[in-house]
């Protein structure tokens, strides 16, 4: 595997980062995760934008511009060979004097790996938990993808010694957020359902796709604040993710939640769209 790093390309082993870095040492980094589909970046502006709020918020140093960033991760994904993988963009504020301060930073790292990307012939069923982690309602982190991610890490491990793909955190106020990985819908008598991301939502590129999806299909969509005992009363629910795209939950917290076929339509509206692009 060839990574880019600092504006080189050089094999995965020697793609080494300051032990001193603060992404390492604090999670003082962002990132963002593309999907890259016939060689080409899915959404790549809506994945700038979303990097560009984070740098604002975070006061970051970028040495390479959005344009330049492109170029290199189209020239990374021929040099790999894989026209079909999740470019992982990572960008750390650098190293500083031992402490919290940010103050003085220097020699930002700037990464982007290639990894592959799931086959899916047909849509994803998975089995989903309720993490006890909660993550804090109307936090201007969950704005953008900062690289501290424990409550998502912490929430993914119950999943995993549940049996279950995903796990899905609430807010500081009970009310559901978002997947460790990805955002959620579900559906109420024809219409589609998400929580608003003063809630804890990432605003997810995947999520807004679907959203636009539901406008072009003439399907009612609705942003507002549920418990979980709104989702297992739905008549489906489901997950979006740039890796795995639509993915339908077929159990909360071991209950078989019900299957709407607007799920499948949703799902073939996406597949549709990325053959288009």
């Amino acid at each position: 595997m060839i990574v880019f790093l600092n504006g080189k390309f050089v094999p995965e082993d020697r793609a080494l980062v300051s032990v001193f870095d603060r992404g390492f040492l604090y999670g003082d980094a962002l990132f963002e995760g593309v999907l890259v589909t016939r060689g080409r970046l899915f959404r790549w502006p809506e994945h700038m934008e979303r990097l560009q709020r984070g740098v604002r918020f975070l006061k970051l140093t970028v040495p390479f511009s959005h344009d330049d960033l492109q170029r290199y991760a189209l020239h990374l994904v021929r040099r790999n060979k894989m026209p079909e993988c999740i470019l992982r963009l990572s960008i750390t504020r650098g190293i500083t004097e031992r402490g919290y301060s940010p103050k003085n930073a220097t020699c930002p790292a700037v990464v982007m790996a290639l990894h592959p990307l799931p086959v899916i012939k047909k849509m994803p069923r998975w089995r989903v938990v309720t993490a006890s982690f909660r993550l804090l309602a109307n936090d201007p982190l969950t704005g953008f993808k900062s690289a501290n991610k424990l409550p998502q890490v912490l929430a993914r491990a119950q999943a995993d010694a549940a049996g279950a793909q995903e796990a899905i955190l609430l807010n500081s106020n009970g009310r559901v957020a978002e997947g460790t990985t990805s955002n959620l819908f579900w559906i109420k008598g024809g219409v589609v359902y998400t929580p608003p991301l003063p809630d804890g939502a990432l605003p997810g590129v995947t999520r807004a796709v679907v959203l636009e999806l539901c406008v072009k299909m003439k399907i009612k969509w609705i942003s507002r604040p549920a418990r979980p005992a709104e989702l297992r009363q739905a008549d489906g629910a489901f997950l979006t993710m740039t890796s795995m795209g639509v993915v339908e939950i077929a159990s909360l917290d071991g209950r078989k939640l019900g299957h709407s076929p607007l799920v499948n339509k949703l799902w073939a509206g996406y597949r549709e769209l990325l053959q288009a692009s």
